[in-house]
């Protein structure tokens, strides 16, 4: 979809369809009320006879309108004045989708920067114009026949001169982690036969392409073998996919400037090995790669406005599968980093794919290192699916990861990672055991990470619960896109 700024005053604008707000009281927005004026009291005139109230999210599609510039008005509810959050300017955004959809408009206005929203600006507001439209109208078409696609194709966010500087680098900043979450989506809603290890590797090396300051190299299991990888590639022996780690390099930044690294956990398909999954849902575990998608989306999003910074992407990636070969319970290996773990559970492999990832990191001398994975289940029991977890070794890179959250709406809760819980991962037979036990699962498999991140500032962020929906909605939500970029423009602009 194509997005641009309008900076026409409303008495000239020419829209199909044109987005004002309104607040419970009944009280219009700036555009709205000069909109009624233009209209002859129309809006006033439909509000009164109780058509519309202005509650969060509530629409009314207003059709027949008067001779004139704009066909059509979708008037939106923000709640009260004084009271309006980030969240709820989302939700009423996310609620006018379906109406505009139902209108069938290839094009559309949105005069919603006036909207009084509690701590928020034109360019935060502009860009989650763009962010929440583009995610409400994507549809997978890969392997499906989309008979009813969706007709609208180009959206513009009405800005006046006050406001068209900061609306601008909204809309580019929301186009930009847009794509980025685009491209996360996709990439985990394709199954599993055509998205493997081999098919994410493509895809990074295609986007290296498409950007000077780009680099990717792809390390073979051979590579890896001779690297000491015994834990990583213990996960790819029952697989015919061969492993892969992805290794992109973008330099934005100074050429001293240390880099951020992100690593992002790339099971393509995880059956849990020999420790096989129950059948039921089992096809969501194409899924289990949702962190390495993360990590190529938000590289794109940082080649798209060249931010500043120096980022490394890390995406180990391979299938975790039943076979003569696999791992079993009980089987030794050994770490790039030295330490010897014994596999109690297979499917518990997720951790013995970051390890050494985590362990290859060191290579690149980082100011920060932050993985996202879809790690245990149980962080989906200890926090639901509304915020993703969050477990660090620095205190600094954890608050300012909690504050990105807040800002992007894509929220974060921390969780401990005492060395109490150590005790949980002793093994009498190697270093370290691959799983704690039944307790505090989500918080084991964290401090089995941070044991190979203690020579630099790391923060893991388990998207279990947040990286795709189930049910009758299945797909990816590209979470945490929107979260982990916010970090980096912050740290952009620092």
């Amino acid at each position: 979809m194509d997005y641009s700024i309008e900076s026409s005053p409303l008495d000239k604008l020419q829209s199909d369809c044109l987005l004002v707000g309104i607040y419970e009281n009944q009280q219009l927005s700036p555009a709205a009320t000069q909109l009624d004026s233009q209209l002859g009291g129309l809006l006033t005139k439909l509000i009164g006879r109780g058509d519309i109230r202005g509650k969060n999210a509530e629409t009314l599609l207003i059709n027949n309108l008067p001779d004139g510039n704009i066909a059509r008005i979708v008037l939106l509810g923000f709640g009260e004045r004084s009271k309006v959050t980030r969240k709820q300017y989302r939700k009423a955004l996310a609620a006018a989708i379906k109406t505009v959809k139902d209108s069938k408009v290839s094009a559309a206005s949105c005069a919603l920067l006036d909207i009084d929203v509690n701590g928020a600006d034109s360019q935060w507001k502009a860009r989650q114009v763009v962010e929440v439209f583009n995610d409400g109208m994507y549809q997978y078409s890969a392997t499906k026949k989309v008979d009813d696609k969706n007709p609208l194709q180009r959206l513009a966010v009405v800005a006046d001169d006050s406001q068209k500087a900061l609306a601008e680098t909204g809309l580019q900043q929301g186009i930009a982690i847009a794509k980025g979450m685009e491209l996360t989506k996709h990439l985990a809603d394709l199954p599993g036969n055509i998205c493997t290890p081999s098919h994410l590797a493509e895809q990074a090396l295609a986007l290296a392409g498409e950007h000077d300051k780009l680099t990717c190299e792809i390390l073979e299991e051979s590579d890896m073998e001779a690297l000491g990888m015994g834990s990583f590639l213990s996960v790819s022996r029952g697989s015919r996919q061969p492993a892969k780690l992805i290794c992109l390099d973008y330099q934005g930044g100074d050429s001293n400037a240390k880099p951020i690294v992100l690593i992002g956990k790339g099971l393509t398909f995880d059956a849990g090995g020999i420790s096989l999954k129950p059948g039921l849902g089992m096809d969501e575990m194409k899924y289990d790669m949702c962190g390495g998608a993360s990590v190529l989306g938000l590289v794109r999003m940082a080649t798209l406005l060249n931010l500043k910074l120096n980022i490394v992407g890390l995406i180990p990636a391979s299938e975790n599968l039943p076979d003569g070969a696999a791992n079993k319970p009980g089987d030794i290996w050994t770490s790039m980093a030295g330490k010897t773990i014994e596999i109690l559970n297979t499917d518990a492999e997720g951790r013995l794919i970051l390890c050494d990832t985590l362990t290859y990191a060191k290579k690149y001398n980082p100011d920060v290192v932050i993985d996202m994975a879809t790690l245990t289940g149980a962080c989906i029991v200890a926090l639901g699916r509304v915020p993703s977890g969050l477990f660090g070794n620095d205190d600094k890179l954890c608050n300012d990861l909690l504050s990105a959250g807040d800002a992007a709406c894509d929220l974060v809760w921390r969780m401990p990672i005492w060395e109490e819980y150590q005790e949980q991962l002793k093994s009498n037979f190697a270093d370290l055991a691959n799983i704690g036990g039944p307790d505090g699962g989500s918080i084991t498999a964290a401090v089995f990470l941070s044991k190979f991140a203690e020579e630099y500032r790391w923060a893991h962020i388990d998207i279990a619960g947040t990286a795709w929906r189930t049910g009758a909605n299945k797909g990816a939500t590209g979470r945490p896109v929107p979260l982990v970029s916010q970090y980096l423009l912050n740290r952009a602009s620092a």
